[in-house]
């Protein structure tokens, strides 16, 4: 066989007999794994040794080459999320507000997520000090990990190629470039779920208590990391083990219970903790409108991003044929592959549902424990039940989610494209059997014989017989060629999205990915010498629409709360985008007076799609909305409702909200609002960042606050805290719309003297929520007299002669 073509056919390690001791007596026959799964290869003892020379090598590559995407220019996204990024900060200075995930070291409130993704970015800033890189490159780490993990899952059962294809096909997809090279909490979450199907895969193999319960605390941990999101997979895990483990039923069901205690303990630990602990003890839980972690996980963070009954939040999607949600899309069968989600992860979309498909095909009636049918139903069910959630939740979503289907994409396209090989090759000659098989085996000499076939994994044509070699060689050859057509084609189409990102790559790929298609079914006919030339162009046709979007991402900063990888599309986010250019959903609300000026898009946004002022897209700021004033209500700079005046008055330059929370003059983007390359609506969806007169104001006396300032909005606190390194008080949490603190409680800070200034604009309300910020907001400004420090509103709490209690 020709060295090049034994690439995609290099066996896998056989499986690791030792995880639990074989049973004896009586239940032995019940509980022995079958023949077909065990192994007798004589390099057991050193799997490795069975490795052809590239093999190593080539994963170094891959294992350099991704931390090279992931760690080349990571400071330029400076804080990235910055909503993050000042727990982090706080998390790095008080062990409190470590544990609980708080937003300010002196706990007011806690993010609207579980802490397990900031304690290792905290860690990171204990040890290097607050930086950019100090948050950012735990993430990178965690990403490099998470394609090392994939490399030796799919490796175990399918081979080191299908290993190196699923790991490059994860480390090349844009959107999961752009979340391991940035600070929200899905880097953590896709690791730890890599790591749960590895362990359910090692316990498969041999019936493992210890590796199915190691499951259950693995995803448990991902419970921490982004609740319930993570329950996505368990009953894919589940599903898998109670099919293919060799051993009885009862038996997997008693081990499958064990995994589930195991998940509770690991999730559960926590959660109690914090139910336990006196409210007063401890931070307000951010997300929640009655302070409960128990409310966070089933409501606003658990079934209301399905039902989209989450209260307090800022709308979520629409169902098919209607308008999507601000921050969700549309709902439907084709969400994963619109214009907003489509280049974020779908390029080998198509090719894995293909693939799966022709896989599950060829298992035919495989017996319970065929582990080739196992981990197409592993990997293909994590790719099913979370695709299909995300695609039709209508609570909020947003394109980034779906970096938890890159791992399973990635598995499935390797799998797929070496399963089919094997068959191609099978279908030429004698096939060398799996260990065990009852198939006899080729005679040594054979001239075309695949001796390469993983332990345990043979082709199906081997397990089948040789009735069908031929069919099902055409039905695999037919079938890769058809993948790799319909992956160029789809590449083609996302990539005219963006037209003017390198335009000479669109027609490149079409051309290359059909040629090649028509090449593989040539492939018996061609000279051995040009297959490797064949199999080359074709991954390069596959993967390089990806790639370039995956190196347009790692070259462009990203700041805010929604990222989007890739370049400007049409209808879709810019690059390093924070916030979207769609339309509004009805009903929002600023705290200080009014909802949208027009009942447009964002403020100053065009409803109807037309282009905003001073050449903003429409639906940003600086636009126009059916003749509404194009800035905030109630922000430094903005109009109230029907033209009035918001209450912390100031006015912005040409529809922005001034120096330092808008898109400056003439629309263009600063360091406020909208971060350095994007960030949506300055103090909503990104942070702001202080002139260095206003930080060196509310630095002053800080040691004598306990806040130095309060705000309303995560994300309008959080760029004043990181700029000064002191608490600042998030006013109603991340949307304005949580009831922390309340007016009196409020009040009651502000006459003990713990709180300094308050900072004008941040935050707004919708579908329900707590009006205790904008409240607060209208106390602050009818008893206390306002300045404008480089145009940002800021009131001195403790100014002789003001009434503090109103």
């Amino acid at each position: 066989m020709d060295r090049t073509e034994s690439l995609l056919t290099t066996p896998a390690d056989p499986p690791d007999d030792t995880a639990t001791a074989p049973p004896s007596g009586p239940r032995a026959a019940a509980t022995a794994p079958p023949a077909s799964s065990a192994s007798s290869h004589p390099d057991d003892a050193d799997p490795a040794r069975r490795d052809p020379r590239w093999v190593r090598p080539a994963l170094a590559v891959l294992l350099l080459g991704t931390g090279l995407l992931y760690l080349w220019g990571l400071g330029e996204s400076g804080w990235a999320n910055s909503f993050y990024s000042a727990a982090v900060q706080a998390g790095s200075e008080s062990w409190k507000a470590f544990f609980y995930g708080s937003s300010d070291a002196a706990n007011s409130i806690t993010v609207d997520k579980t802490p397990a993704a900031l304690w290792l970015m905290a860690l990171s800033v204990r040890i290097f000090g607050l930086n950019s890189w100090a948050i950012l490159v735990p993430q990178a780490l965690l990403g490099v990990a998470s394609v090392g993990v994939l490399y030796a899952t799919v490796r175990r059962w399918y081979g080191p190629a299908a290993g190196l294809i699923a790991g490059t096909v994860l480390a090349l997809t844009p959107v999961a470039t752009l979340m391991f090279r940035f600070n929200n909490p899905d880097a953590l979450l896709v690791l730890l779920l890599v790591l749960g199907a590895y362990a359910t895969v090692r316990a498969v193999e041999t019936a493992s208590t210890r590796w199915i319960v190691l499951v259950g605390v693995l995803v448990g941990f991902g419970f921490l990391t982004k609740m319930l999101q993570a329950f996505l997979v368990v009953p894919v895990f589940a599903g898998v083990y109670l099919l293919a483990a060799p051993t009885g039923f009862w038996r997997r069901i008693r081990q499958l219970l064990l995994a589930g205690l195991g998940l509770v303990v690991a999730a559960g630990w926590w959660v109690a903790t914090v139910e336990l602990v006196p409210a007063s003890a401890r931070p307000y839980i951010g997300g929640s409108q009655n302070n409960s972690i128990l409310e966070l996980t089933l409501g606003y963070n658990g079934l209301g991003r399905i039902t989209g009954d989450e209260e307090g939040s800022v709308g979520g999607g629409a169902r098919m044929g209607g308008g999507g949600g601000p921050f969700s899309g549309q709902t439907g069968w084709l969400r994963m592959f619109d214009t907003e989600v489509g280049g974020q992860i779908s390029w080998l979309l198509p090719a894995a549902l293909i693939l799966l498909v022709a896989g599950l095909v060829l298992a035919g009636r495989a017996a319970r424990t065929d582990r080739r049918r196992a981990g197409l139903l592993l990997w293909g069910g994590w790719l099913l039940v979370t695709g299909l959630i995300f695609s039709f939740m209508s609570g909020i979503f947003h394109a980034y989610y779906t970096v938890a289907l890159a791992p399973a994409v990635g598995a499935l396209v390797g799998i797929g494209t070496v399963l089919l090989w094997r068959e191609r090759r099978a279908a030429a000659g004698p096939v060398t059997p799996v260990a065990g098989s009852a198939v006899p085996a080729a005679p040594a000499a054979a001239p075309d014989v695949d001796a390469a076939t993983a332990p345990g994994v043979a082709p199906a044509s081997v397990t089948g017989g040789r009735r069908s070699l031929r069919w099902r060689g055409w039905f695999a050859t037919g079938t890769l060629a058809v993948t790799l057509a319909v992956t160029a084609w789809w590449s083609w189409r996302l990539l005219g999205r963006s037209a003017d990102f390198q335009p000479w790559l669109r027609p490149a790929v079409l051309v290359a990915g059909l040629a090649v298609a028509v090449l593989i079914l040539l492939t018996r006919r061609l000279p051995r010498r040009l297959v490797p030339v064949v199999l080359a162009l074709g991954a390069s046709a596959a993967l390089a629409g990806p790639a370039a979007y995956a190196a347009q991402t790692a070259g462009t900063p990203h700041t805010g709360s929604i990222p989007s990888a890739g370049p400007n599309v049409q209808g879709g986010f810019g690059p390093g985008r924070g916030g979207p250019g769609g339309r509004m959903g009805d009903g929002m609300e600023f705290p200080g007076g009014g909802g949208f000026p027009g009942g447009g898009g964002f403020p100053g946004g065009n409803r109807d799609g037309g282009t905003g002022r001073n050449g903003q897209p429409p639906g940003f700021p600086g636009g126009t909305a059916n003749g509404g004033t194009g800035q905030f209500p109630g922000f430094p700079g903005g109009t109230g409702r029907n033209g009035g005046i918001g209450q912390d008055g100031g006015t912005g330059q040409n529809g922005g909200t001034g120096q330092n929370g808008g898109t400056g003059q003439d629309g263009g983007r600063t360091r406020g609002g909208q971060g350095r390359t994007g960030g949506g609506m300055g103090g909503l969806l990104d942070s702001r960042e202080p002139s260095a007169a206003l930080k060196a104001l509310l630095t002053a006396g800080a040691d004598d606050y306990t806040w130095v300032a309060a705000a309303v909005g995560s994300n309008n606190a959080s760029g004043y805290q990181l700029a000064t390194s002191r608490p600042v008080m998030a006013v109603g949490g991340f949307n304005g719309s949580d009831p922390s603190p309340t007016l009196a409680r409020f009040q009651e800070y502000v006459a003990a003297g713990k709180i300094h200034y308050f900072v004008g604009g941040g935050g707004f309300r919708a579908n329900g929520g707590s009006s205790a910020s904008q409240e607060i907001a209208t106390w602050v400004a009818g008893n206390f007299t306002a300045q404008t420090v480089d145009g940002v509103t800021v009131y001195d709490l403790t100014s002789a002669g003001q009434e503090a209690q109103g």
